[in-house]
């Protein structure tokens, strides 16, 4: 295998998926491009597996005996800060919305092409390095604060609860206040693809910071929805 991540000593991935074939040839993909990888076949065991290997990265299949992945992604998202990329053979998107909502970080159809599937994780692990970079790592806003160092986010001294892909998107939008960011940028940035024109991914996210962060979602005053553009994250006056 030529592709190779970027990425620390033996990122460990747990695979949970009860297509055996779809999750050897997986395994074996990853294995060749540096990772250490786990397998379950089994959705009922799915959240005990997550919360006890406690993985860097999830790859969990929609549909599973025992219980289903938007189930499993609810249940643990609340312990588990890593990020969770969810597997669906399913065309309709409320499925990959659905899944957004539960708390999934990214979502990669099947049939599953390995190399999309790289980049897809290459745009979620890349997040784990952050910590390293130097920089302003603390923003404040009036009543908010977001911490890039520690990932974390608090408003008005409360911590935010908030799942690894909800914080890069606002980091990123509050790092660059005042600022529109356009989804063709926000995709680029956050997955390493480009904005297809239809993908909701970015909305369902907006949609559920907001209120975490003190925003009327009917009438944001810190992320404005800029029309036919993108966000905007208001500075203070």
């Amino acid at each position: 295998m030529e592709d190779r991540l970027d990425q620390r000593e033996q990122d460990h991935v747990l695979i949970i998926e009860d297509d055996e074939r779809l999750a050897g040839l997986t395994r074996d993909y990853l294995e060749a491009n540096g990772f250490r990888v786990s397998l379950e076949d089994d959705g009922g065991k799915g959240v005990e597996r997550i919360l006890a290997l406690q993985p860097d990265l999830v790859i969990l299949d929609l549909m599973l005996p025992g219980e289903d992945g938007l189930s499993i992604c609810r249940r643990v998202r609340s312990d588990y800060p890593g990020p969770i990329l969810m597997l669906t053979a399913r065309t309709d998107d409320m499925d990959q919305v659905l899944g957004l909502e539960m708390g999934a970080d990214d979502y990669v159809p099947k049939p599953v092409q390995p190399r999309v599937l790289l980049a897809r994780m290459r745009a979620l692990l890349r997040r784990l390095d952050a910590s390293d970079n130097g920089g302003d790592s603390r923003l404040t806003f009036s009543d908010l604060e977001v911490d890039n160092s520690t990932r974390e986010a608090w408003l008005k001294g409360e911590r935010i609860e908030l799942t690894s892909a909800e914080f890069d998107l606002l980091w990123l939008l509050a790092s660059h206040a005042g600022r529109v960011l356009t989804r063709e940028e926000i995709f680029s940035q956050l997955r390493g693809i480009r904005y297809d024109g239809q993908d909701r991914s970015i909305d369902v996210r907006v949609s559920r910071i907001r209120p975490k962060i003190g925003d009327d979602p009917h009438h944001p005053h810190r992320i404005k929805t800029v029309r036919s553009k993108g966000y905007l994250f208001v500075k203070d006056h």
